[in-house]
């Protein structure tokens, strides 16, 4: 995971990010993995929402996420049709924050907390605290998943997910960068994991074209 590779990074492109007053664009780096068994854009390229119990019972806050999958499922060619899809899109999101376990000012064997919201399949939940007086910068950690299977045959056709943490990224907009970069490559992305790179600009929130892909 980025954040676990680069926190001393993290932390000093964030305080240089206060000094400048956020006015410049910022990089959401995300760990992607996509599987895919389509070979073109399906025909009618449409799809419906899919909601599991427990996102029919988190409504208002899914609908957010729901709204952004749905323009980033519009870039790829896909067309939301709740009466006649082609497609069942399921998804899932989750995010939560915690202190970094590497932070230098820990002993070896760090008290390492997380409080966190999910929606969908991979969710968790949890809460603690630390004793420390000297706190370490919050870690964001970020996570969105998209299932599409056939409407007619149930058969799973796409899976793919991105994963995000930082510590200084809490912008409710970061789930749809999220999925822009989660469908990087729709119909046919490279099979498994690679590294997606988008500049966010933070005044308008709006994701610039991504970076290709990296392994």
């Amino acid at each position: 995971m980025a954040s676990m590779r680069h926190v001393h990074a993290l932390i000093l492109c964030a305080a240089a990010a206060l000094l400048a007053g956020c006015a410049g664009p910022r990089l959401v780096e995300s760990d992607v993995s996509s599987y895919s068994s389509l070979t073109a854009l399906p025909s009618p390229p449409t799809y419906r929402f899919e909601r599991l119990p427990s996102q029919q019972a988190h409504a208002a806050a899914y609908a957010a996420i729901e709204a952004q999958a749905e323009a980033a499922l519009a870039r790829v060619g896909l067309r939301r049709d709740d009466t006649q899809p082609r497609l069942i899109a399921l998804l899932g999101a989750e995010g939560g924050y915690a202190a970094p376990r590497n932070w230098p000012y820990y002993g070896p064997d760090p008290f390492y907390g997380r409080w966190g919201w999910g929606l969908g399949y991979g969710g968790r939940w949890g809460m603690s605290a630390s004793w420390m007086m000297d706190a370490p910068p919050t870690l964001y950690h970020r996570k969105v998943s998209l299932m599409l299977r056939d409407a007619a045959s149930g058969q799973v056709v796409y899976e793919t997910s991105a994963v995000y943490e930082d510590v200084w990224t809490r912008d409710p907009a970061i789930y749809g960068v999220l999925f822009d970069q989660a469908l990087t490559g729709f119909p046919q992305p490279p099979r498994g994991q690679r590294t997606v790179r988008t500049e966010m600009l933070p005044a308008t929130a709006q994701p610039q074209p991504a970076a290709a892909p990296t392994r």
